[in-house]
């Protein structure tokens, strides 16, 4: 059976390495990061950093066992691969005392297991001095199995493990699929190819294929790069990945000092004061060639300096991404036919799940059953 993924970024680039591992004939097809993100008019990937949090404790269990069960995984990744992209620092959850997601995040933790120490404001102080917060704030601070990852990396060294185990990778865009007796036909600007099934794991890009099939909501996103003196780099050198608790809001997250390819060191936050839909290809072109919402940096410097007093900065400069949600925060790891099958909406939680989401839309892709935990979440 011929099978291919369609999507070659954090969640396909696990899907073919899996499959590829399990023996089966898998064909990867996407293309690579632009060469210059400003006038690429081809799709994007939402990874063109180098910095995504990583962690076990989440509000919801199931984004929290899909979690473990990737980050268990990134040694044999690594080693299969020859590319490193974790860093194991930690991860602090912060948040109000007694506030509901606080209160979510400690019955995962107890439930499961997960290690992670409980540090209220005066704790907080002495562990992580870097860092300032309101005198009501609870922390819950993982130190093993949590940190950061490169997305631009693990992407690399997916595709790379994949192709060693047999998968072929097509640096191509599919501009669009066709089923048919014989299988399903998918075109790009060179060639047709034909396969028994698809898994369609595009992203924010995915209704150019599938249109209204499933319900998203792609939604722009800014993310602000702090460069560091390099005195100010080493005097946040043990700080931690952070992800504050907004009981009424989207939740700012904090990435410690990470060296950026051009050679600047830098702290990485994100945040959005607003949901900004992006519906279509011009849409997604005109935000992803952009440098982001320039509102959003300034708010996002206001809370960094807030959390981080007398943060150092040589320069700031703000970037654009994307999120792809879906109406219960879970994936859609769905079947659209018997051929075709979807692997789309990380909501905001893909980088750090991606390679156990690649397994489970595995799984469908090859007509088998996912594990208890996974069917009783996605139904």
């Amino acid at each position: 059976m011929k099978l291919a993924v369609i999507g070659a970024g954090l969640i396909g680039s696990a899907a073919a390495r899996h499959l590829a591992l399990g023996g089966a004939d898998i064909t990867l097809i996407g293309p690579l990061e632009p060469v210059d993100r400003t006038t690429h008019d081809g799709v994007f990937g939402s990874h063109y950093d180098e910095g995504r949090i990583t962690r076990g404790l989440d509000p919801m269990p199931f984004w929290s066992r899909a979690s473990r069960a990737s980050i268990a995984r990134y040694a044999e990744i690594e080693a299969a691969s020859g590319i490193r992209f974790y860093c194991p620092v930690g991860c602090l959850m912060a948040g109000p005392g007694g506030s509901p997601k606080m209160e979510d995040i400690a019955r995962v933790a107890a439930r499961d297991g997960i290690p992670c120490e409980t540090l209220d404001h005066a704790a907080l102080a002495e562990r992580f001095p870097c860092f300032a917060f309101p005198a009501d704030t609870l922390g819950r601070f993982e130190a093993t199995d949590a940190g950061h990852i490169s997305p631009r990396a693990l992407v690399s060294a997916q595709i790379a493990a994949a192709t060693r185990a047999g998968a072929m990778h097509l640096a191509e865009e599919v501009l669009g699929l066709d089923e048919t007796a014989n299988g399903v036909d998918l075109r790009t600007a060179t060639r047709t190819l034909t396969f028994d099934r698809v898994l369609i794991a595009t992203g924010g890009f995915s209704r150019l294929l599938i249109g209204d099939a499933l319900p998203i909501t792609v939604y722009a996103r800014t993310v602000a790069l702090f460069a560091l003196p390099a005195a100010e780099a080493a005097r946040l050198a043990t700080m931690p990945s952070m992800i504050w608790q907004d009981p009424e809001g989207d939740n700012p997250y904090l990435l410690p000092p990470i060296r950026y390819p051009d050679g600047t060191i830098c702290v990485k936050m994100g945040w959005d004061p607003a949901d900004r839909d992006l519906i279509t290809r011009e849409d997604l072109t005109d935000w992803f060639r952009s440098d982001g919402d320039a509102e959003a940096g300034r708010r996002i410097e206001d809370m960094i300096r807030a959390r981080i007093p007398g943060l150092a900065v040589e320069r700031m400069r703000t970037l654009p991404c994307v999120t792809t949600y879906t109406p219960d925060q879970l994936p859609h790891l769905t079947s659209l036919s018997e051929r075709v099958h979807t692997a789309i909406g990380g909501c905001g939680r893909a980088a750090k799940n991606s390679d156990e989401l690649g397994r489970l839309a595995g799984l469908i892709l090859t007509g088998r059953a996912f594990p208890d935990w996974a069917a009783e979440a996605l139904g």
